[in-house]
């Protein structure tokens, strides 16, 4: 699992190792781990002696990794410059370093000629606002016309906020980050995380002075799979989980099909269908369970999921009252929404998940879809505590909280495939059987957009992709997790 801290808690942490390590010994180390990253990308295309190497040097700490990563690779033959934002502020021992190794200052971004790599190290974790006038000079100079050249960030790209994953202004666009000690927000949450590239974390000595819990985390294969809910040689279809789908209307009837769709590949005992349309649903799935309504006649279910399609009108409205008024697990999506009454949500005593992408979520919150859009953890926190729910935040990082104090969920496998009509209705009824299935709120909601990422890789192939198709391919994701 990924875990990521604040600056903060990473800050303490680093102030109690240091008192226990030599001084020096953490900078040394994150060089050590930088100048062998950068090693590693200039043999990906030659080789590090000889290549030519800029560092952006600010003042601090940062700075200071970036300038004793440079006298490393200075020592291995590279030719290295570091152009200093603050030479009068600029880490004395680091540059006494660089210069002993036969790294040199250059003087401006003229006559910089070719160059095979370059190094950001002006702000890192510790910048706030974006980069400063200056610093946004000297980067679209250095950059202009070296659109192949690489660029890697030191424990962060200069310009993004590391505890929100905010981006005010302009920032590094990094193809690579290494970072020491423990993941920040910032490089798992969008905007930021765009900017980051590729990620590498180098090992310092911070894990034991970590407290837990972490402000957010990532799970990876192994984590899901010891999620996943697999059936016994006694399963019956109540073990394996009934989930109950209220979507779908005369004018979104695809709306249902997927959904229930994504509920049956998802892994649910049974699904039962409720709406208006049900004849599409049997078509495709004569398996399902349909019902004319209300859905707390339908039967026996162990969660719902309501709202993908279902439009409005008074049966919608009246619905997804019904379907709150449940004393199981329900999942919130879409048209939902737009109908449910807060305080409804709020005095649930059982679980309720809601799944908005930024425009619902805006909506929700009564902000502009900007401000969701740029400042996702916070609003994915807002929601969680206002609604007294679990909310999984759709969008270019998908993010999952919880009302009480638990890490929020970062999805890693996400992917622009998924910008599809269809796929949140998949993502519902797939969330929905895992609910079903009894998986807890935040669990399911993180396997549920785990295996929904997966499944549209599985589906396209690297070619576009239908909602159909990811459904289709939710088994092979599943198999994917449990063969890792």
């Amino acid at each position: 699992m990924r875990r990521a801290y604040s600056v903060e808690t990473v800050r303490a942490a680093e102030a109690a190792l240091m008192k226990r390590v030599p001084e020096g010994a953490l900078m040394q180390r994150a060089a050590a781990g930088l100048a062998a990253a950068c090693g590693d990308l200039l043999r990906r295309t030659g080789r590090v002696y000889g290549s030519r190497v800029l560092l952006l040097v600010g003042s601090g700490d940062n700075g200071g990794d970036a300038l004793y990563a440079g006298a490393r690779l200075a020592r291995r033959g590279a030719a290295v410059r570091a152009l200093l934002l603050s030479p009068d502020r600029a880490h004395a021992g680091g540059l006494a370093a660089f210069l002993a190794a036969g790294g040199q200052v250059a003087e401006g971004e003229d006559g910089l000629g070719p160059l095979d790599l370059v190094v950001d190290g002006i702000t890192g974790i510790g910048g706030r606002g974006g980069l400063r006038e200056d610093a946004v000079a000297l980067l679209r100079a250095v950059t202009r016309d070296r659109d192949r050249t690489p660029v890697i960030a030191v424990d962060l790209p200069s310009g993004v906020e590391a505890d929100s994953g905010e981006v005010h202004g302009e920032a590094v666009r990094a193809d690579a980050t290494v970072t020491f000690g423990t993941y920040k927000p910032g490089h798992l949450i969008d905007p930021a995380a765009e900017h980051a590239g590729a990620l590498r974390l180098v090992d310092i000595g911070l894990g034991p002075e970590l407290p837990e819990p972490p402000d957010l985390e990532a799970l990876q294969y192994a984590d899901v799979a010891a999620l996943l809910p697999v059936p016994g040689g006694e399963s019956d279809k109540y073990s394996r989980g009934v989930v109950g789908v209220v979507a779908g209307s005369e004018r979104y009837p695809g709306a249902a099909v997927l959904a229930v769709a994504g509920a049956l590949r998802g892994g649910a005992g049974a699904v039962r269908y409720v709406g208006p349309g049900a004849d599409a649903v049997i078509a495709r799935f004569p398996e399902a369970l349909v019902h004319a309504g209300p859905p707390s006649k339908a039967g026996r279910v162990q969660a719902w999921v309501v709202g993908p399609g279902l439009g409005d009108g008074r049966w919608s409205e009246e619905a997804v009252a019904d379907v709150l008024g449940a004393d199981v697990p329900v999942l919130v999506d879409a048209d939902g929404l737009r109908l449910l009454d807060a305080e409804t949500v709020r005095t649930r005593t059982a679980a309720t998940v809601l799944t908005p992408h930024a425009g619902e979520a805006a909506a929700l919150l009564g902000v502009a879809r900007e401000e969701v859009e740029a400042g996702r953890l916070a609003a994915v926190r807002e929601l969680a505590a206002r609604y007294r729910a679990t909310v999984l935040l759709k969008g270019s990082t998908t993010l999952v909280a919880e009302a009480r104090d638990t890490p929020v969920r970062v999805n890693p496998t996400g992917t622009a495939w998924l910008a599809t009509a269809g796929s949140g209705d998949v993502l519902s009824g797939l969330t929905g059987s895992l609910l079903a299935a009894g998986l807890a709120p935040r669990d399911a909601a993180s396997v549920g957009a785990y295996l929904h990422g997966l499944a549209a890789r599985h589906g396209s192939g690297g070619a576009p992709v239908s909602a159909q198709d990811v459904a289709d391919s939710i088994p092979a994701a599943w198999r994917d997790v449990r063969a890792e």
